[in-house]
């Protein structure tokens, strides 16, 4: 398998990708979220809003967290739009957003022409609880596909609720996703085709693609998390050639 790391905006790389050029999108875009008003959403960093103090001296902050609500909206629209143009017919996106964004995202999905097919979710065992109120344990993956649904293409039955913690150990993101659900997903891509991850951050869904057979096509603003992403790609590839191999070579 292979990938292709693009460093820019995602935007301005996804307006260059050729249409009908990848199989399923599967991302994590910044929420914009993470307050209860619009000045709290809007003028902290990503890593005020999203880590504790005395983890946040660790991981570095990533752009794109400070859109007001209308304009994010708008931003996510364009970004869905110009994804679904990239994507071949029956293809899928799946986006991961939290309970405050989540009717901004089924909107924008279906602005940009997706089909909205439903909602899964991410249930963190871990999650802060909180006194006097529910806790909020979950996050969500909105998905949809161009045009109509393909059974031939789409072979698998995956589930609609995925348990698993966020990386504590050898974590390197603020909003690290786990490689072990990031797995299941990437089966929505046929074996073999290509996932479309506008947002790798520190380059998860990558690796979960890697690891199923998958190609992968990657965009990432922040320089940090470029590297990062990099890093760990490589060290993927790495590992497949080495199995492939065998230990004695």
């Amino acid at each position: 398998m292979a990938y292709t790391l693009h460093r820019g905006d995602a935007l301005t790389v996804l307006s260059g990708l050729g249409s009908d050029s990848v199989d399923a999108v599967i991302t994590d875009p910044p929420y914009n979220s993470g307050g209860r008003t619009s000045g709290e959403r809007t003028g902290r960093t990503a890593r005020a809003k999203y880590t504790s103090a005395d983890a946040a001296h660790d991981l570095s902050n990533f752009p794109g967290e400070n859109r007001d609500q209308r304009s994010y909206g708008y931003w996510l629209t364009l970004l869905l739009t110009e994804s679904y143009r990239a994507t071949v017919e029956s293809g899928a996106a799946l986006v991961f957003t939290d309970w405050r964004q989540l009717p901004t995202t089924t909107d924008a999905l279906q602005a940009a022409g997706w089909t909205w097919r439903g909602i899964a979710s991410w249930h963190k065992p871990v999650s802060r609880p909180q006194k006097g109120r529910l806790k909020q344990s979950c996050e969500f993956i909105v998905w949809g596909t161009k045009g109509p649904v393909d059974p031939d293409r789409h072979p698998v039955y995956l589930p609609g609720l995925y348990t698993a913690s966020q990386p504590r150990k050898g974590r390197v993101h603020i909003t690290q996703k786990p490689v072990e659900v990031m797995q299941e997903l990437v089966r929505i891509c046929p074996e073999g085709g290509t996932v479309l991850d506008p947002f790798t951050g520190s380059g998860s869904t990558g690796v979960a693609a890697l690891r199923e057979g998958r190609h992968f096509v990657g965009v990432e603003l922040s320089d940090h998390y470029a590297d990062l992403a990099e890093r760990r790609l490589q060290r993927e590839l790495t590992r497949d050639d080495f199995e492939l191999a065998g230990p004695e070579e």
